[in-house]
């Protein structure tokens, strides 16, 4: 078994093993519709060759159970023909998918929702505290699930997921530390299954559609089930036929882990394999990760790499090398208040509107002074324009990136710079190490002063360099942060650099004053080297245009 082999999920034939992973994408309309948008950026992964969509996770209850601002929804059957849309152009790709339906519980936001927030026990989730569900409650939320089931059957989704994972409804239905219900719902772990065993049944048997659960394979919150038991609750579900296996509750990391984690995090714990067809997820970057996946499951999932390269199915299959996902968890993690988008790929969520339509290629050279990722990008860019780009570059390719000194990050991020070398030298292109006389220049738009060498340091920044400076700093020097200054990595990373840092005598306290005072609204990072490179190409190519058709 490979990941080009067909697999089947249920009754259902599907035509490799990769699956695009749900992912809250806010590319949705406010009212929970899909859109143009939002369709262009799925039908995007389809066409470059996933076996299986899944949907980000969908509310059934317009009500209580909203999570995200513009998160997909499914609870009215006047979304049917624009779901129809949905599915017939995933379809158009011999491609299938699946709808996530989702109740948020706990997790629900109050201000997206009109009825008061619940969950199986009032307690306190994370500051917030739901109200007890009553068996009314209980019942009238599985009556969601099955309309939210039947728009699916008649919208032309081949399958349906429920969501029983991240410390969602479902997941304080099966988490013993969640679940202190002294009813039938709750107490041992066939009535802490049995909300989920009933909608299983009752679905399985009014649809002949595939039906499987995601579930969190253990919790890493101190009162956190381990692996053995998540293993048993996919084996003790009834009538599904696949588990759709992921991490977390509300402590990180789930399956979005930083690169600090090694890769395919959560096969690693996973005892061995299910009973049950098993979809897996979790850090699966490139073929090897893929590959490892399948000796313990049927489907492998990617999330982020489907955000970095949405051909990444395509270019395995033909022997080229995917855009790497670097698990930064910048820009497809800040989905409080954005779409989503990726660090390393400035086309996602702009799929609509970044798609290059050309009726005749460009034609000539194009000469490109600087072979960082600016340069790259801009290479790159040039070259599926039609254009021929000669590259130069004085000191070693990538650019800024080579300053890294962090072990982790840096080898995540030097993927990044060996995907453009090995991009450009399959198309016969290589970098000439000398500087150029002409064409445009992609040095770097910025470079933050070097801190390296100021002896006793105290730092409040939002620039990502220096957090990795100040761990080379600290070997030598005594180093103060800021702890407001993490907030703008995401939880999992900022958690475990303070871990990582503190090993390092780094010490987090407010104070009044800071010698090294630098924050950026608008850094320089990786996204916007690519953004600038893009736009240089663009700028030449509008003065001289004439010489280029």
């Amino acid at each position: 078994m490979d990941v080009f082999s067909t697999g089947t999920i249920g009754n259902l034939e599907i035509k490799n093993r990769l699956v695009m992973a749900p992912m809250i994408s806010n590319l949705a309309s406010p009212d929970g519709n899909t859109n143009e948008n939002h369709i262009a950026y799925l039908e995007e992964r389809a066409r470059g060759g996933y076996g299986l969509i899944i949907t980000e996770y969908t509310y059934v209850d317009e009500l209580n159970g909203k999570g995200s601002p513009n998160q997909l929804g499914m609870f009215s059957y006047s979304q049917t023909p624009k779901f129809f849309r949905l599915t017939e152009r995933i379809h158009k790709y011999d491609s299938r998918i699946f709808v996530q339906l989702v109740h948020s519980g706990a997790k629900a936001l109050q201000g997206l929702n009109t009825k008061k927030i619940f969950a199986p026990t009032a307690m306190d989730y994370m500051g917030n505290v739901p109200q007890t569900m009553s068996i009314k409650d209980i019942i009238n939320v599985q009556e969601k699930f099955y309309r939210a089931a039947d728009i699916a059957y008649k919208s032309g989704f081949d399958g349906i997921e429920l969501h029983g994972a991240h410390g969602y409804l479902l997941e304080e239905f099966i988490s013993p530390a969640l679940n202190k219900r002294d009813d039938k719902y709750g107490g041992s772990l066939e009535n802490r299954l049995r909300i989920i065993n009933e909608m299983t049944e009752n679905i399985k048997n009014y649809y002949d559609i595939p039906l499987g659960i995601r579930l969190s394979l253990y919790e890493n919150d101190p009162d956190g089930y381990g692996p053995d038991y998540g293993l048993k609750v996919g084996e003790s579900i009834r009538k599904i036929d696949y588990i759709h296996y992921s991490a977390g509750r509300f402590a990180p990391p789930a399956s979005s882990a930083p690169f600090y984690y090694e890769h395919n995090h959560i096969y690693a714990r996973l005892p061995r394999r299910p009973d049950k067809t098993t979809i897996l997820v979790g850090s699966v970057i490139n073929a090897s990760d893929a590959n490892e996946i399948l000796k313990k499951a049927d489907f492998v999932a990617t999330g982020r790499e489907a955000l970095a390269d949405p051909y990444f199915p395509y270019k395995l299959l033909h022997g080229h090398n995917p855009r790497p996902c670097i698990r930064c968890n910048q820009d497809c993690r800040r989905l409080g208040v954005n779409e989503v988008r990726c660090t390393v790929n400035i086309d996602t969520g702009l799929e609509l509107y970044s798609t290059i339509r050309r009726s005749k290629k460009l034609i000539g050279e194009i000469e490109i002074d600087g072979a960082g990722i600016k340069g790259l990008e801009a290479a790159l860019y040039a070259l599926s324009l039609g254009l021929k780009p000669v590259i130069y570059e004085e000191n070693v390719p990538g650019g800024q990136i080579n300053d890294i000194l962090e072990p982790h990050k840096r080898t995540e991020f030097k993927a990044l710079v060996d995907y453009y070398l090995n991009e450009l030298d399959r198309r016969g292109i290589t970098v000439e190490k000398s500087r150029g006389t002409s064409g445009i220049d992609c040095s770097p738009d910025k470079v933050y002063p070097d801190i390296k060498n100021m002896g006793d340091v105290s730092i409040n920044t939002n620039i990502y360099r220096y957090f990795d400076d100040a761990l080379e700093i600290s070997k030598k020097n005594t180093v103060i942060i800021n702890p407001e200054s993490l907030e703008i990595l995401e939880r999992s990373r900022r958690e475990f650099y303070i871990k990582l840092a503190e090993r390092h005598g780094i010490k987090f306290i407010k104070q009044d004053s800071y010698n090294i005072n630098i924050f950026d609204k608008n850094q320089y990072d990786i996204r916007s080297a690519m953004i600038s490179g893009r736009r240089a190409v663009d700028s030449y190519i509008m003065e001289n245009y004439d010489e280029l058709n």
